[in-house]
């Protein structure tokens, strides 16, 4: 891992990046006008930009929820996530049905599904998107309700693998939670998003019809989560830029260090390529 970087210096050795969204481009709670130009430039200068997001949400509709906040299609050239990839297993187990466990507005992933909802005493099996009130509730409000769901045998769909997101100041519970929750249970888990395989898969299906059909040498991750953005970039063989300001803010309140950064990763296992304390050009 090299010391701090820009993306503007390394424009030229990237045909692309897969960008992550929630502590990259926005803290949650707003843009970041720095990436947004960031990535505005490096599109200026011939590169394509996917964003690679583990939102429950599809791609179309994570871009139009950004869009409403004022970006728009100067800043990628597309996207895909968490919600597209975990979409085909969720089809595959229609009717189901599924107890459906996450707040309501999730429920736009489910539209073409097939699926049935039912209790859980009624269900064949979760399909989880998150916390249901996320704002303020935790995992372990929900161990009955998953030790209930262990005990049926009902395996748990994901349709988002992070554990916590960046909204603000603060960290937020995410689906990934739940499911770590569950699998202590002996619940068995199906994830399709970060750092698995499927999402990166879509990526490159995306980039492709984008007429930008690559080695992945030539590709670059960047994304603030160590066990999905940067575990996924490792697993896929991708040169990674590990951005510090997102969930793992709090370690670096003295300021950016990139031997912290480095060993950060490295307890996980991990390396990074590079290290930032935000993206900017």
């Amino acid at each position: 891992m090299t010391g701090l970087v820009r993306l503007g210096a390394l424009a030229r050795e990237y045909d692309a990046v897969l960008c992550d969204v929630w502590g990259v481009i926005r803290d949650g709670r707003a843009l970041i006008p720095e990436a947004l130009d960031a990535l505005q430039k490096y599109r200026a200068q011939g590169g394509r930009v996917v964003l690679i997001s583990n939102s429950p949400r599809r791609s179309a509709s994570l871009l139009t929820h950004l869009a409403q906040l004022g970006a728009g299609p100067d800043n990628w050239d597309g996207a895909v996530t968490s919600g597209d990839a975990i979409f085909e297993e969720l089809s595959r187990r229609a009717p189901g049905p599924a107890y459906k466990l996450g707040p309501d507005y999730d429920d736009g992933l489910y539209p073409g599904t097939g699926l049935a909802f039912a209790p859980l005493g009624e269900a064949a099996f979760i399909a989880c998107t998150g916390l249901v009130n996320d704002d303020r509730e935790t995992p372990e409000e929900y161990r009955d309700l998953l030790t209930e769901a262990a005990l049926r045998r009902l395996p748990m769909v994901c349709a988002n693998p992070d554990i916590v997101v960046q909204v603000g100041d603060r960290l937020q519970y995410c689906a990934g939670a739940l499911a770590a929750l569950y699998e202590t249970l002996g619940g068995t888990v199906v994830m399709a998003g970060k750092p698995h395989p499927p999402i990166y898969e879509l990526a490159y299906q995306r980039l492709a019809a984008l007429g930008c059909e690559t080695e992945p040498s030539r590709l670059l991750a960047i994304g603030d989560g160590p066990d999905t953005d940067i575990a996924g970039a490792q697993g896929e063989g991708l040169d990674a830029l590990f951005i510090t300001s997102g969930i793992e803010n709090a370690r670096f309140e003295r300021g950016f260090d990139p031997q912290a950064a480095a060993a950060l990763l490295a307890v996980k296992d991990l390396t990074a390529r590079y290290s930032a304390p935000a993206l900017v050009w």
